[in-house]
């Protein structure tokens, strides 16, 4: 087996735009770095080394492949195992032909989900992937969605390559934890990913868990990026933690795409509002978590006369905003997050606000089907960028 550098070498890091450096290895990460000086609040970091749609790209004529990796998850002291660590999924030439766990590495230990943490060190461990097809291959290792992985060492049986150029058109989608997909079976099970492989598109998965509250430097990230096609799926977040009110949720729309037009002036843009939740459909935030572990809503409907959000509410005034700017934007567009996941799925909704693994994939399927449709927002069209 040669060992082959994951930073410098043939393998390409895709769907993570910075790399740290740390003493196992390199850490993806899916904001730039420079972004880390304008949040204060560590979940927003978390959030961005969960890999949701980060994998590694190459080509091989290997049939054995080894991943060393170090992984971090938690546990809660009054658990009697460390949360999982995910999946690890292997593709050759676009198709699923390996999923295995990824391997149990460092655990943050805590008392409560608030509590502070503590570091039980673990060490970096290897996957290994056999049986592989004779010949050369495109290659894809997509990370565990739900559980930040430092990249250790790759080694091979076979001569690793560079990926050839990817002429697909290039998806920058950023959302909540609803795009984020912590639940769903493995990474390539995230909806995003599903309706990418659907509409034959590569993608990039800026969401943020807990996070989506339409940031500039998420709105600067994007404008800055290759994209061919960009999505925005925002409102589950602001209402859940409270954070706007209808006076001042408009002016950040509007900000946040007029950000993203600075730089893609005539790219096609989706507009997403939520997705069914019952707990906020006509009540506002802050929300919590019920004893039955589902989501529950803290806000007085009273106050809606007042200003506050629900997600009817949102959707509404997304709706409104969209309408009003197609007048001088005829490449933005909206969708009702209903129709990916509406009234008649909330069964699939296990804590009342997060899809189970079969909704996940079934609301990339009703993506697909609306986005890539020979009349839809993301209808096939060649990349208009080169591959760098």
């Amino acid at each position: 087996m040669r060992e082959y550098p994951l930073v410098g070498g043939p393998v390409e890091v895709r769907g993570a735009l910075d790399l740290e450096r740390t003493p196992a290895g390199v850490m993806p990460r899916r904001l730039p770095a420079w972004t880390k000086e304008q949040y204060q609040d560590p979940s927003v970091y978390g959030g961005t080394v969960m890999p949701s749609g980060v994998r590694l790209v190459f080509r091989t004529e290997a049939r054995v492949l080894e991943f060393e990796v170090l992984t971090s998850t938690g546990q809660l002291d009054g658990d009697p195992e460390p949360r999982p660590t995910g999946m690890l999924d292997l593709t050759v030439d676009g198709v699923l032909v390996g999923r295995q766990r990824a391997p149990l590495g460092n655990v943050m230990r805590m008392a409560g989900p608030e509590a502070e943490q503590r570091l039980i060190p673990g060490k970096p461990a290897t996957a290994r992937f056999a049986g592989l097809p004779a010949g050369m291959k495109d290659v894809e290792l997509w990370l565990p969605q739900q559980t930040p992985t430092e990249l250790v060492a790759l080694r091979a049986d076979g001569e690793v390559l560079a990926p050839l150029p990817d002429g697909r058109p290039r998806w920058v989608h950023h959302g909540s934890s609803i795009s984020h997909c912590l639940e769903a079976d493995g990474p390539t099970g995230t909806w995003p990913v599903v309706a990418a492989s659907i509409g034959g598109v590569e993608v990039t998965n800026l969401s943020e868990p807990g996070n989506a509250m339409l940031d500039p430097y998420v709105a600067r990230t994007i404008r800055d990026l290759p994209a061919d096609l960009i999505s925005l799926k925002t409102g589950v977040n602001i209402v859940g933690l409270a954070t706007f009110r209808l006076r001042t949720f408009g002016p950040a729309v509007h900000g946040f795409l007029d950000t993203i037009r600075d730089g893609h002036p005539d790219t096609p843009l989706l507009v997403i509002s939520p997705v069914s939740c019952p707990a906020l459909e006509d009540r506002p935030g802050p929300t919590t978590m019920s004893p039955d572990g589902r989501i529950t809503a803290l806000g007085d409907p009273a106050d809606l006369a007042r200003g506050a959000l629900s997600l009817q509410v949102v959707r509404d005034e997304l709706a409104r905003i969209v309408a009003a700017r197609q007048a001088h934007d005829p490449h933005l567009h909206h969708l009702d997050g209903r129709d990916l996941l509406g009234p008649a799925d909330v069964d699939d909704l296990p804590d009342g606000l997060h899809p189970s693994a079969a909704a996940y994939r079934r609301m990339g399927e009703r993506f697909a089907a609306h986005a890539f449709a020979a009349d839809g927002p993301f209808r096939a069209r060649p990349r208009t960028r080169p591959a760098e």
